[in-house]
């Protein structure tokens, strides 16, 4: 048995908040965690919308049905099953939805804001360092972490100069194996600029920290 691979075009989806226009000022694009959907997550982010704000949120290429064969349904962004495709794919899915903006003349003056919720979190990041995008003005992880796959060097040079911020509920059920001491001792050893902010809630989002995360990269490219 031999294993094939074909690239084929895809329909892929994401959802906007805000409209793209001269006046806008920040650029947020976020992604979902593993079983949700952008439609659901970007609703999120409706304390964000400004009027100079634009909101991506992408969605996972593979969505499945979150019960046996039927009921509500979710997106992924992979699996441990043909890793590196699914990684080139959302890849180049991301480069599509960000690289216009970046590219127009009139958005020279954008700022680029990163939210990555669990599997997200993971995601973004990769297809951060991999780029090694240059304009990130604030990184916030989620409920997620650095991927293993990004090396303390590439975490350095891409991610040294962003502000980051690593946020989590203090009763997330999905972070009780994680040692948070010595998750934020490894941050740290990175040399990258971070806050912790936990919060009282689950694995979940919370509008009162994205208010509090606004106000504090408003605050911090103002300085």
């Amino acid at each position: 048995m031999k294993k094939n691979h074909i690239s084929v075009t895809k329909t892929a989806r994401y959802y906007t908040l805000g409209e793209l226009n001269e006046e806008i000022e920040n650029v947020w694009f976020v992604c979902h965690g593993y079983g949700q959907l952008a439609e659901y997550f970007i609703k999120h982010f409706q304390a964000l919308d400004d009027g100079k704000t634009y909101i991506i949120a992408p969605e996972g290429l593979s969505r499945f049905y979150l019960g046996e064969f039927t009921g509500r349904v979710g997106a992924t962004w992979l699996t441990r099953d043909d890793r590196e495709l699914d990684i080139k794919d959302y890849m180049n899915f991301f480069d599509q939805l960000l690289m216009p903006i970046i590219a127009g003349e009139k958005y020279l003056k954008v700022r680029f804001h990163f939210l990555g919720f669990s599997q997200g979190a993971t995601t973004l990041c990769r297809y951060l360092a991999f780029k090694k995008f240059a304009r990130i003005d604030s990184l916030i992880m989620w409920a997620g972490s650095l991927p293993h796959d990004v090396t303390p060097e590439l975490a350095r040079e891409v991610f040294g100069k962003a502000p980051i911020y690593i946020v989590y509920g203090d009763k997330d059920e999905f972070l009780e194996h994680i040692n948070i001491q010595e998750y934020e001792e490894k941050v740290k050893a990175l040399g990258l600029n971070y806050k912790i902010i936990p919060f009282e809630g689950k694995h979940e989002m919370n509008k009162d920290v994205l208010i509090q995360l606004k106000e504090k990269t408003s605050k911090q490219l103002a300085d």
